[in-house]
Order: structure tokens, then C-alpha cells, then sequence
């Protein structure tokens, strides 16, 4: 006899003990319950089927369930499930090093390895900070730029300028200092006001996603201008910070956003599509410099910073598995293609009177509809539903509606995006 509970819908159950993230129980609707994941897509438990126009978070890049990638999580578990990564090493974690070193920008040399975005934004902040504490000064304060968004952990918060997030726990932050991002039209404006925060206040490093800030809404800045800030920081002796969790693995047409700078971070933090979404591992890299200031005789001047499960064996197997993928001719290609039709479809909705900015750049589309909307309000959520109810998976930020989408998705998949996206626009 089957037990009735399994008979029960699964969002039916959820809503019993799940809190969930990003969430007013009180008045959000139902989660949609998930069963399947293949591709460019996801089935609901009615059979239905979505576009995942956004990769999940920007995570499955290559693919849903990609066969490469199982297989390789398949095989890791049945040699080395998992090991404690201090005192012991293991090759999944030597050769993962190897091959991201091997694309990163030439400046990085070693790799500290964490679970998720926010803690690899954490161990950066915190190696800043350490950095100038083993070198015997004190230094209090983070540049960052307005809207940034790095995480939800304290020190990933703190660098982060989005009130809708922080607000209850502003009094409880680090010390920040923001700035504008720079645009073509302002770089001297915001050169001039990090030279004034630099020269009024202690300045561990400077924190900051490059080229694209992703949770502000897919907001695009001037590599030039970045540029010239993180020369400035540097010549502080000011530890440059490049958040690449959103934007690393080709999002932005290059492997890494860095790759449009001359003036390299510091320190790097990835996560996100380095496991191709199939599971939580993240790296804060840096670079010689960086490391030589944690050697010494003295322990204590060490990096004392860990995570239980640094550097997961099953975790760097797939990591290792989607790097072959990522340097693969195919998803070459894909990004290629993705990326031209972009910059079509761009085109395209610059003559439309409701759209406002529209751009693009790699993988990555985005444009404002041109109206008021809060960044949860009603409107948004018509958007969602509208989207939704066309088999598309896009979650508008506000006024914001863009895409990220897996480098699989099919030709006619992406074209039903882009129908979708003009269809949505004929409801606001």
C-alpha cells in the first residue's frame, strides 16, 4: 500500500517545515515543486517543462544533469568520497588547482579552498585583513562600489550596498566606504572620490564584482574605468578583491571579466558555475604577494581560517569535469552563438518604446523596462508569472529583466526566450 503522504503534492508538503530564502511566507504563493532537470530545462511536478533562462543562478552553465559531469561525481564517491583538507591533500584538489591556473589570470598562484560564494568572499576579506595585520599595520576599512552584491555572510554582506538585504543589519557591519561605478562618462568623478577615501581613511582592500554587478540588475560598468581604480588601490598597497562568482567561466565573452583589465586583482573569488551547479564548492585565489605575507615562523601568523568541507573531493571532480567542458569546442561555440544572437536581439529592443538600456556582453542580456516597479512589488511578480506561464524560468530584479542561460540551450529554445521576453513587454 503506497503511504499517502508520497501522494501529497511536493509544494503541499514543503510549506509544512521549510523556510525558504528570498521569501515573505506570509504572503508569497506556493513553491513550485521540482522533479527533473535535463539541458536547458526543468519539469515541474505536473509535467510541465521550463526554459531555465537564468542557469540557476547563474550556476548550470553547461547543461542540467550533463552526463560528463555525473559521471565524474559518480566515479570520485566510489574512490574518495571525502577527506579533511587539513593535515591531507588528495588529487582531485591538485589537479583542480593545476587546471584553473592554467586560465586564471597569470598573476594568481595559490588557491584556499571554501563551499559557497559568500565564505569565499569571507576568507578574501579576511586575508585582506590578516594580510596587513602579519605585516604589523592596522586597516579598518573596505572600498566598495554602491549596489554591489557579494553574499549573505557577515564579511560578503558588509562589501554588499543593496539596503533590501542589509537593512536590519547595518549597525552590525564592517567598516565600507562606497563608491560609484565607473561609466565612459565619470571616470574622473570617481577617480577623484577613491582618491579622497584613500587619503581620509585606512583601507585594507578594495572589493568589487568586475564589469557586471549582478543583483543590482545585471549593471554593466567601464572596464577602462576599472582599471584605473584598481591601479590607484594598488599603489596603496590596497588588496583588489575581484568578485567573479556571477561572472567567471566566459560569462562575459572572456574566461574571467578580470581578462578585460591590465591592472590584475589580488585576490579572486569563484563559485557558481565552477561546479557547473552540481556542487557547492568555491576558491579565493591570490596571488604570491598575498600568500608571502601569511609565512613565518610564528604560527599564528598563519591563515587560521577553514571550512569542514574545503576542497570536497565529489565537489572538485565536478569542477574538474565542467573545466574540460568549458574548454571544449562545443560549449565554445554555444557561447559564440548565444553571444551574436544577443547582440541581435539588443538591437532589436532598442527601438522598443517600453525599453530602456538595453545590453549585453557575452552571455549575459539585460534591459530595464521603462516604469516604476519594486524590486518584489506586484508588477514583478506579474512579470514572473507571465514568464512562467510561457515556460521560461527569469526572475526580474525590479524594473530589470534580463538573461543568463545555459551555453546548451538550444536554438529554438533561445528563440522562445526572446519571445517571451518581447511578449512580456505588450503586459506592462
Amino acid at each position: 500500500m503506497k503511504n499517502p503522504e508520497l501522494l501529497e503534492k511536493i509544494a503541499a508538503r514543503d510549506q509544512k517545515h521549510i523556510w525558504h530564502p528570498l521569501t515573505q511566507h506570509k504572503t508569497a504563493k506556493a513553491p513550485i515543486g521540482i522533479v527533473k532537470a535535463k539541458g536547458a530545462l526543468i519539469w515541474d511536478e505536473e509535467g510541465k517543462s521550463y526554459i531555465d533562462g537564468i542557469a540557476s543562478w547563474y550556476t548550470a552553465m553547461y547543461g542540467h544533469s550533463h552526463e560528463k559531469i555525473t559521471a565524474a561525481v559518480a566515479e570520485q564517491m566510489q574512490q574518495l568520497d571525502f577527506v579533511m583538507f587539513s593535515g591531507f591533500t588528495h588529487e582531485p584538489a591538485v589537479k583542480l588547482s593545476e587546471k584553473l591556473m592554467e586560465i586564471l589570470p597569470n598573476n594568481q598562484e595559490k588557491i584556499f579552498f571554501n563551499d559557497n560564494g559568500s565564505t569565499a568572499i569571507d576568507a578574501a576579506i579576511k586575508m585582506g585583513i590578516q594580510y596587513h595585520h602579519n605585516k604589523g599595520k592596522t586597516r579598518d576599512t573596505i572600498i566598495a562600489f554602491e549596489d554591489g552584491f557579494h553574499g549573505d555572510t557577515f564579511g560578503a554582506m558588509s562589501a554588499s550596498g543593496i539596503s533590501s538585504y542589509n537593512g536590519p543589519f547595518e549597525d552590525f557591519l564592517l567598516k565600507v566606504v562606497r563608491l560609484p561605478v565607473p561609466q565612459k562618462e565619470n571616470i574622473d568623478e570617481v577617480l577623484e572620490r577613491l582618491n579622497s577615501i584613500v587619503s581620509s581613511h585606512s583601507c585594507l582592500a578594495f572589493v568589487f564584482e568586475p564589469l557586471v554587478q549582478g543583483a543590482a540588475g545585471m549593471k554593466f560598468h567601464s572596464a577602462e574605468g576599472l582599471d584605473k581604480l584598481v591601479k590607484v588601490c594598488q599603489e596603496q598597497d590596497i588588496l583588489c578583491i575581484a568578485d567573479e562568482i556571477m561572472t567567471g567561466f566566459g560569462k562575459t565573452g572572456k574566461s574571467f571579466a578580470c581578462d578585460y583589465l591590465q591592472n590584475l586583482p589580488d585576490i579572486i573569488c569563484l563559485s557558481k558555475a565552477l561546479t557547473a551547479g552540481m556542487f557547492p564548492l568555491s576558491i579565493t585565489s591570490c596571488s604570491q604577494k598575498v600568500f608571502d605575507a601569511f609565512l613565518s615562523d610564528e604560527v599564528s601568523k598563519g591563515f587560521f581560517h577553514s571550512h569542514t568541507y574545503s576542497a570536497h573531493p565529489v565537489g572538485c571532480a565536478a569542477a574538474l569535469a565542467g573545466l574540460e567542458l568549458f574548454q571544449s569546442e562545443e560549449i565554445t561555440q554555444r557561447r559564440q552563438y548565444i553571444a551574436k544572437h544577443h547582440n541581435e536581439f539588443v538591437n532589436r529592443l532598442q527601438h522598443h518604446p517600453k525599453v530602456k538600456n538595453a545590453r549585453t556582453i557575452g552571455a549575459i542580456l539585460a534591459f530595464e523596462v521603462d516604469v516604476n516597479m519594486d524590486r518584489y512589488g506586484k508588477l514583478r511578480d506579474k512579470l514572473y508569472d507571465f514568464f512562467m506561464e510561457r515556460g521560461v524560468n527569469l526572475r526580474p530584479l525590479g524594473n530589470t529583466i534580463y538573461t543568463l542561460p545555459p551555453y546548451v540551450i538550444t536554438n529554438d529554445q533561445l528563440q522562445h526566450l526572446y519571445d517571451s521576453i518581447e511578449g512580456a513587454l505588450e503586459i506592462v
